[in-house]
């Protein structure tokens, strides 16, 4: 009895949480990647970083519907890239409007609701 209500039960509080995710949570990444940015004609030479973001639900909808679909991690990393770019970096958009970023050599990417 405790398997079928956990095969049933499980289903459906993942579905739940990751609506909420993309509609008004977003999701938390946690990984340690390659950095380097290129800003306004400048740029910084890229440096191994940790990071621990929020995202916004916007992302978050994108990054799970991508999932969803069965993406490769290659086809992930220009999504949590862009996503750890606006939240981290862009402060949610509040700052440095002209930042691009490179992300490559991902190590240990987890994704949180």
């Amino acid at each position: 009895m405790t398997q079928e209500t956990e095969e049933q039960w499980q289903p459906q509080v993942r579905a739940r949480a990751r609506q909420r995710a993309a509609t008004s949570g977003g999701l938390v990444i946690t990984c340690r990647a390659t950095f380097g940015f290129t800003a306004n004609g400048t740029s910084d030479d890229a440096r191994v970083r940790d990071v621990i973001t929020a995202v916004s639900p916007s992302h978050a909808a994108r990054i799970l519907d991508a999932k969803e679909r069965g993406a490769t991690d290659d086809e992930l990393q220009p999504l949590l890239a862009e996503a750890i770019t606006e939240s981290y970096f862009r402060e949610g958009g509040t700052a440095r409007a002209g930042l691009r970023m490179n992300f490559r050599d991902v190590e240990h990417p987890q994704i949180d609701f």
